[in-house]
């Protein structure tokens, strides 16, 4: 029996690649084959399975944090002229501040300058992961940095995300995680909508354009940037249709599985795409109330460690697949 290992990260613990290796290393224990296939959907991750996948070269340059803290980042660029950016990289919430940690003056300046020095490498796509960032400048920042440093040059912008959430909103939906008191999500949303008008196109009201804090609305209002699932570009990009095809049974994962699940994340996209494959799912924690979401999955297993993910294939390598409905 052949099993094709496909999880996401468990958020903030064990990469996706981890996760993958040790599900794997424990069908294998029991006799059972497997293929390991990290995937992402364009949060947590989704920048290094892109440079794997893509055998991209790294460049690091000089830029600044989402606080103006000079720092080095680094991106990737393809033989084929495709750069490939998380915007963590340099707008990350987990950077380093050495003044006053703000959801209000946090910006994507740093994520321009890369932007704008892959340009000038001769990038003809950027594609930027807006996963991370600690930013709700509506892409302002970025904007600035890519226009003071030569522009674009021709290259083509994607922006790959996992919320479908509208500009105007961003502030509302996301500034609470970034630290944004009642009081500044206010501030923050007046400042979108004030951001916005200023655009040569209007964001508001477009789905995905809120991702990052506004940064892929700034992006696709200023350069037309293409806004995309994370989630079915890295499916694509990794080529899982064809390892899904030549799989007995599929096992997906991530940290948590929970009402979110079923919605652009990238469990979702697998079972969209399913070849008609039994899906089993390995994840950190189960919400109480999945309803009838469950009823995708042959099974279900709780694994908090990696001896639990061991454990997990173990269990897999012995169960009898079932088809599907």
């Amino acid at each position: 029996m052949k099993f094709l290992i496909a999880p996401d990260s468990f958020k903030g613990t064990y990469s996706a690649a981890e996760v993958a290796a040790h599900i794997a290393a424990g069908v294998r224990k029991n006799g059972g084959a497997a293929s390991e296939l990290p995937v992402a959907d364009g949060g947590e991750g989704t920048y290094e399975i892109l440079c794997d996948t893509l055998g991209a070269e790294l460049i690091e340059v000089e830029t600044v944090g989402p606080w103006d803290d000079p720092l080095r980042a680094s991106y990737a660029l393809a033989a084929d002229g495709t750069a490939l950016i998380g915007l963590a990289a340099a707008s990350g919430i987990t950077l380093p501040c050495s003044g006053e940690r703000s959801a209000i003056t946090a910006d994507t300046y740093g994520t321009g300058l890369l932007m704008a020095d892959a340009a000038l490498r001769g990038a003809t796509e950027i594609v930027v992961a807006a996963g991370g960032s600690a930013t709700t400048d509506g892409g302002t920042g970025a904007v600035a940095a890519i226009e003071g440093n030569g522009g674009l040059r021709g290259a083509k912008v994607v922006v790959l995300s996992d919320v479908a959430t509208v500009f105007e909103d961003a502030a509302t939906v996301f500034g609470p995680q970034k630290g944004a008191s009642p009081e500044q999500v206010a501030v923050l949303t007046e400042r979108l909508h004030k951001q916005a008008a200023a655009y040569p196109r209007d964001p508001r009201g477009i789905p995905r354009t809120g991702a990052a804090g506004g940064f892929s609305g700034g992006m696709w209002a200023q350069y037309g940037a293409e806004l995309v699932s994370g989630a079915e570009f890295i499916l694509d990009a990794v080529g899982f249709d064809s390892y899904a095809a030549e799989a007995d049974a599929i096992v997906v994962g991530e940290g948590r599985l929970d009402s979110q699940t079923g919605q652009g994340k990238i469990i979702s996209a697998i079972l969209a795409r399913n070849p008609g494959k039994p899906v089993y799912a390995v994840v950190g924690s189960i919400h109480a109330d999945l309803g009838g979401y469950a009823d995708n999955f042959a099974g279900i297993i709780v694994a908090t460690d990696t001896d639990a993910m061991q454990r997990a294939g173990q269990q897999l390598a012995m169960m009898q697949p079932q088809p599907s409905t």
